[in-house]
């Protein structure tokens, strides 16, 4: 055998490897993080036993490559803040393509995470989606909260949304807790905002379009649809994913709406929300969603924070022009910085 061949194996092996990584960020390894005395004693034995205990705390993301560095964050930041962060379980939501490479992105990163994945069918949306003023607000698996409640298990109840571009900073057992009432979701609401900008003439001129407002408990008002609570036994005795996909359907058609997958939630849920504290989403840190300028929090109290908009804090970072509030998302970011750990 001539000596070269078993090392010009071992080249062709680490170039497969590389390749096999090359588009998704290496991160630091999380520590661990423990229950306290005062939490309850939680045992994994099965998935069944999983979702009926009340003490486990469900929270849903999706993780796509160009997002993974955000969703690790505020996975990071979740299970930091938290007091009982190994009664937590994720459920994460993302496509075929790359999906073994995010599990084990997320596997080395958080040894200990309770997770399960879920692959989103992203023919369920093929032809559905519309295009609007940003990209990345069309791709499929920003389509993906919409099918939660037909991705996970039927004994989830409950679930928490959340956006991959956000960190919390507050125990998330406090958002879990609230109360729905009769309410489908929950979110904070901003009724300063006005309404009627997130739809188009062509909406509100047509009486079969605007009408659908009338009848809810409340003036519609509008809510980020990056953070919710969501009662996934209600949402599918109510049949609401085909309520949001119809209206994708009108808007393919007559085109009353720019804002991708937000504006269908307003037409279903906008005035028929359980609000929450607006604390729990100090959103639009990302800049408006043409060119991203700096943004400061909103009055009052801080739970979450929320890059929503353009602009995204790591990219931000990265070329060397943060915005202010960056460096509030800076600590949870367990990137692992390529000039930092190299062998030179």
């Amino acid at each position: 055998m001539h000596p070269s061949k078993p090392l010009n194996l071992f080249f062709i092996l680490t170039v497969m490897i590389r390749l096999c990584f090359a588009d998704l960020p290496s991160f630091r390894e999380a520590p661990a993080f423990r229950n306290g005395r005062e939490c309850p004693q939680t045992t994994w034995s099965s998935l069944d036993k999983e979702i009926h205990n009340p003490s486990i705390i469900h929270i849903a993301m999706t993780l796509d490559t160009a997002y993974l560095r955000g969703s690790v964050a505020g996975v990071f930041s979740v299970l930091h803040h938290a007091t009982c962060p190994e009664n937590i379980v994720f459920h994460f939501v993302t496509t075929h393509r790359h999906g073994a490479k995010l599990t084990r992105a997320i596997t080395s990163t958080f040894p200990y995470l309770n997770f399960h994945l879920y692959y989103f069918n992203t023919n369920l949306v093929k032809g559905k989606i519309s295009s609007s003023i940003r990209r990345a607000l069309d791709q499929p698996l920003n389509y993906a909260r919409m099918y939660l409640a037909d991705l996970l298990p039927a004994g989830v109840r409950r679930i928490i949304y959340f956006d991959s571009d956000l960190i919390v900073v507050d125990d998330v057992i406090n958002l879990w807790s609230i109360n729905l009432r009769s309410h489908v979701l929950g979110a904070p609401e901003y009724c300063h905002a006005n309404f009627t900008n997130y739809f188009t003439s062509k909406f509100w001129s047509n009486p079969a379009f605007s009408a659908s407002f009338k009848g809810r408990p409340r003036n519609p008002c509008y809510f980020n649809t990056g953070v919710m609570v969501i009662d996934l036994w209600k949402w599918r005795e109510g049949k609401y994913t085909e309520k949001l996909e119809n209206w994708m359907r009108i808007q393919k058609r007559y085109r009353i709406y720019e804002l991708g997958s937000l504006p269908p939630f307003l037409l279903v849920f906008a005035g028929d929300v359980e609000g929450m504290e607006h604390r729990w989403n100090q959103h639009g840190l990302g800049g408006d969603n043409l060119e991203g300028l700096c943004r400061a929090l909103h009055p009052g109290p801080v739970s979450l924070l929320h890059w929503s908009g353009k602009g995204k804090p790591w990219l931000r970072i990265d070329s060397k022009r943060p915005c202010p509030l960056d460096s509030l998302w800076a600590p949870y970011d367990l990137f692992r910085h390529p000039s930092l750990f190299s062998n030179s």
